[in-house]
């Protein structure tokens, strides 16, 4: 070990200076590479950060450290990550392991003497650059489906000195890939109110015809102004039936390039506002994204290079014109999509909208809203340009406009409860109605005084709602008073039915064990290889609490030799 810290001190200099350093990192496992999920590809609230790897649909695979180096950062989370491994390289950069079912035995070791000592499940530690050196190809963890993981898989990432995520094939890591991506979705927008396109002001879906080397060809149409386009587009690799995304798309009018987008990099400072690049009210009504090839107002996206105009066209009368799009994968395997465009002055009948009962929200200032005993407040930058939206009360519930508008941060949402009786204070929450039976949703409160309050980035409907009901706890593979001499796992089932599981503790013989929980499956699990439970009898306590309070205790005795 002392001589992989020598090898970490001198070569960090040598490297920290390389580009894409190739044939450094590894592959973090010993199967084929196939992805289920690309870097940077478009998920309904961020970019994906790093390289979804398919684990043959199993758990428990060996994963390897891409390259010497040491661990800089264990973090364990219901959520999320789940359990996941940092490991900084000499190079400069970190390499990052998510969604594993355990780590090697040294850490594993390791990361539980923490757990007990904290007597906590979740936990995030930061080695120092000395303690866990790790050898190159050495077995550092399984894989594992643990967090907000849809499936087994392996996350990975490699990132940079300064925390960005980047794409881990700029490494070497190889997907094999000879598939051109394709297009399900051409639509062009007017810029403003003085733009037609086929005689509308709005977004206008576009005739798609597929041609037979693979690129596609767009039914011409007439348009008149300021126009941008966007389109819905995914990449196949040669291995995997699933859709991924796309690596750099270029825009290009009668020959001129007017905007780039290329998906190499991004930091998790501006990954909320992939809002600003698909279609926000398009993904919210029809499920499907559209990625818009223009820049609009408060677009702080690194991702874009070479725009001329924000990648808006200016078309103009009694003109032929053409607009065209290549779409490439990483490996370069690319797409063209052909739009020919007749300019042409329309008269039109343009849809004013109805703003008489709707109220204005401010991009640059504090906007408070107030009706009876709740208030809303959205302070500055919370939305990307002024909007006016639906604001109604009706006794405890808030129809705050539909969720079809992106939001930079959260909007804060308070209830004067002065009206309501003490003893009932505490059991109440703020939920969010959601789903065609308007079921409530806990969403984070706090209550300070009779002033109940919670943040949240989305419209919609909310209400007031109380919980009394304590949480279940149910033992799935034990009885009160049962020998478990051959078991090596104790097995419980939490779960609560509204506000939802706040924090749980379990105890044997008064002694604090950890107990893991997938709140997937609503299950917690000690491992008694853990080496706590030591005594026959064994007097097991499990407390659990929900998020407005209410609590349940489960007690029962069990029996080891």
């Amino acid at each position: 070990m002392k001589k992989i810290l020598l090898l970490f001190l001198v070569t960090s200099s040598l490297y920290s200076q390389s580009e894409y350093p190739q044939d450094y990192f590894r592959n973090p496992l010993d199967i084929t590479l196939v992805l289920s999920g690309t870097f940077a590809e478009l998920r309904s609230s961020h970019f994906h950060s790093g390289l979804d790897i398919k684990t043959q649909q199993k758990t428990g695979l060996k994963v390897y450290a891409a390259a010497e180096g040491y661990v800089s950062r264990i973090k364990i989370s219901h959520f999320g990550y789940g359990k996941a491994l940092y490991i900084t390289h000499p190079n400069g950069y970190t390499t990052v392991y998510a969604h594993l079912q355990k780590f090697s035995d040294r850490l594993e070791k390791y990361i539980k003497e923490c757990q007990y000592d904290k007597e906590t499940f979740e936990i995030e530690v930061f080695p120092s650059n000395t303690e866990l050196l790790i050898a190159p190809s050495e077995v550092i963890a399984y894989s594992g489906n643990t967090g907000g993981s849809g499936g087994p898989h392996l996350h990975f990432e490699i990132r940079d000195n300064q925390e960005r995520p980047m794409n881990p094939m700029l490494f070497g890591i190889d997907i094999k890939d000879s598939r051109k991506p394709f297009v399900s979705a051409v639509y062009a927008y007017p810029k403003d109110k003085n733009a037609i396109i086929n005689g509308k002001n709005e977004r206008v879906p576009l005739r798609l015809i597929p041609q037979k080397t693979g690129d596609y060809e767009v039914e011409k149409i007439t348009a008149y102004g300021n126009i941008g386009f966007g389109i819905t587009s995914y990449d196949k690799q040669d291995l995997a039936p699933n859709n991924n995304g796309v690596s750099n798309i270029q825009t290009f009018y009668n020959g001129n390039k007017s905007l780039e987008i290329d998906f190499k990099r991004f930091s998790f400072d501006e990954t909320k506002h992939i809002k600003r690049l698909i279609d926000y009210e398009y993904l919210r009504t029809k499920k499907s994204r559209i990625q818009k090839l223009f820049i609009e107002k408060n677009n702080p996206l690194s991702l874009y290079k070479d725009d001329y105009d924000n990648g808006y066209i200016n078309v103009e009368d009694s003109t032929s014109s053409v607009y065209k799009v290549r779409i490439r994968d990483f490996k370069k395997n690319e797409t063209w999509v052909n739009i020919p465009i007749r300019g042409k002055i329309t008269d039109i009948e343009y849809f004013e909208e109805d703003l008489s009962n709707k109220t204005t929200v401010y991009s640059n200032q504090t906007t408070e809203l107030k009706s009876g005993l709740i208030t809303v407040n959205f302070y500055k930058n919370t939305v990307y340009e002024d909007i006016n939206i639906d604001f109604n009360v009706n006794a405890d519930t808030l129809h705050l406009h539909e969720d079809n508008i992106p939001l930079q941060k959260n909007f804060y949402i308070n209830y004067d409860l002065s009206n309501y009786k003490s003893e009932d204070l505490d059991k109440m929450f703020i939920a969010r109605l959601y789903g065609y039976y308007r079921k409530p949703s806990y969403v984070s409160t706090k209550r300070k005084g009779n002033i109940l309050s919670a943040g949240s980035k989305t419209f919609g409907t909310y209400t007031l709602a109380m919980d009394t009901v304590a949480p279940t706890i149910t033992p799935v593979n034990f009885k009160d008073k049962k020998w478990l001499s051959k078991y090596r796992y104790l097995k419980v089932k939490i779960d609560d039915d509204l506000s939802g599981i706040s924090k749980y503790r379990a105890t044997v013989n008064g002694k604090w064990i950890l107990m893991e929980y997938d709140y997937k499956t609503n299950m917690l699990v000690h491992d008694f290889n853990d080496n706590i439970v030591k005594d026959t009898k064994n007097d097991l306590k499990i407390i659990v609490t929900d998020n407005v309070g209410n609590s349940s205790t489960f007690e029962a005795t069990f029996f080891r030799k």
